[in-house]
């Protein structure tokens, strides 16, 4: 049986691999919503979020972002778990940090996931529109250098004095594609050329690659990842530089920053359509076209299913041209960036304060749990000296001193914890 553009097999297990900014929080809103339809046509979307991210991350052997927990090191094993109890039906698994493997851990990904079951999909959009968001997404993980220095280097500078080393890895698009041909077979991959003046045609593409019925994905607006403004950008970007001179625990710019202030800024603000364009030098514009259009030559030439139009990779927008004006943050932006940030700090309290209770409540069961057993003990011992105590009442008597004395320690210690979780 065969499934998705006239000749997949049914059990193959798709990896969409991005890279970054290239409609990839759209296709994992739509897959997301649709996950309990999807299994009418025998398919499974993988993770338990809107992506894997931590499992891409590990497999690719890419490190927390700033500010993120490390956590366990188990993820990528769990996530394989998920795709291997699908068994013979299809799955989809979609990250943009997956574009970041090197050859090794990329022939490690393809093998883990079945080898010649898996069929790659790279969404692309033109570099000339990649280059400011990427600048901007940098920013929330907290780069320090302004925009024009950041494309300075990142089209001049040898790779270690980049400041981000990886960006070509992800958006040097023929190299890329023709990285993952090499390994997996280029009759196993599709690219897709995404159209940005057609907002569908992204989700229509992936529905014809699955098989799944016209207009079955839909968008997920309210998981819309909008990138900052050069005003918030720049202000983020300042107060990293004040952040990073502290040498604070990174735990909390991730805690109170970005999945604080930053996170609620971008949800309840939205900037007009030309506060939102970061425009970038003209220089800069005319070296991403022409990459575009190598990168487009490039993967032409390869045995690769595309989708679109690879010309869109040399596009070189007017309207992006120019240089960054003078960094202004409105009022209404800077109000609801600060109101993340407390909330995420009362949010951390509250935390504090259950995590408390809970310790708080188990140590008052072990107490008891205690008392009741040396009473036993007691009577064991000598029956005769408390005759008209039974056990049950003396752990009872026990086990609230114990909890009362847990309380008066809990009310010496708590206001500490508090201090220095919203510190």
């Amino acid at each position: 049986m065969s499934s998705g553009m006239g000749g997949l097999p049914s059990d193959t297990r798709f990896l969409h691999i991005g890279p970054h900014k290239t409609g990839t929080t759209a296709i994992q809103g739509a897959f997301n919503m649709a996950r309990t339809r999807l299994a009418e046509h025998r398919l499974t979307y993988i993770g338990k979020g809107r992506q894997p991210g931590k499992a891409a991350q590990e497999a690719a052997g890419r490190p927390p972002m700033f500010g993120a927990e490390h956590g366990s090191s188990s993820h990528w094993k769990r996530m394989l778990g998920e795709v291997e109890a699908t068994g013979d039906e299809r799955a989809m698994i979609s990250s943009e940090f997956f574009c970041e493997a090197d050859d090794d851990a990329a022939r490690r990904i393809v093998a883990d996931l079945g080898g010649s079951r898996v069929h790659l999909i790279v969404t692309l959009r033109p570099l000339t529109k990649i280059l400011s968001a990427q600048w901007q997404q940098y920013v929330q993980s907290g780069l320090r250098v302004g925009y024009e220095e950041w494309l300075d280097a990142v089209f001049n500078k040898p790779p270690e004095e980049r400041p981000n080393p990886t960006f070509w890895r992800r958006h040097d698009q023929g190299e890329l594609v023709a990285r993952w041909a090499e390994i997996i077979g280029p009759e196993n991959m599709t690219v897709i050329a995404v159209d940005d003046s057609d907002r569908n045609m992204l989700l229509r593409s992936f529905e014809e690659i699955t098989d799944l019925p016209e207009g079955f994905l839909v968008h997920d607006d309210t998981q819309a990842n909008r990138s900052l403004s050069y005003g918030e950008a720049e202000f983020l970007r300042n107060f990293n530089l004040e952040f990073r001179d502290q040498d604070w625990d990174e735990l909390l710019y991730g805690r109170y920053i970005r999945r604080g202030a930053v996170r609620h800024m971008k949800v309840e603000y939205r900037p007009s359509r030309d506060e939102a364009v970061i425009p970038t030098p003209e220089w800069a514009m005319e070296r991403a076209a022409k990459i575009g259009a190598e990168s487009a030559g490039t993967i032409s030439m390869l045995d690769t299913r595309i989708m679109g139009d690879l010309g869109v990779l040399s596009e070189l927008p007017e309207n992006r041209v120019g240089t960054p004006g003078t960094a202004v943050v409105p009022p209404e932006a800077a109000g609801h960036a600060v109101f993340g940030a407390v909330a995420a700090g009362r949010d951390a309290e509250a935390a504090v304060k259950q995590a408390g209770e809970a310790a708080a409540e188990k140590a008052a069961q072990a107490a008891a749990k205690e008392a009741a057993e040396a009473a036993e003990r007691f009577r064991a011992r000598d029956p005769e000296r408390l005759p008209n105590v039974t056990a049950r009442r003396l752990a009872r008597e026990l086990a609230n001193r114990g909890v009362r004395k847990l309380r008066r320690v809990r009310r010496r210690v708590l206001p500490r914890t508090k201090g220095r979780s919203s510190a």
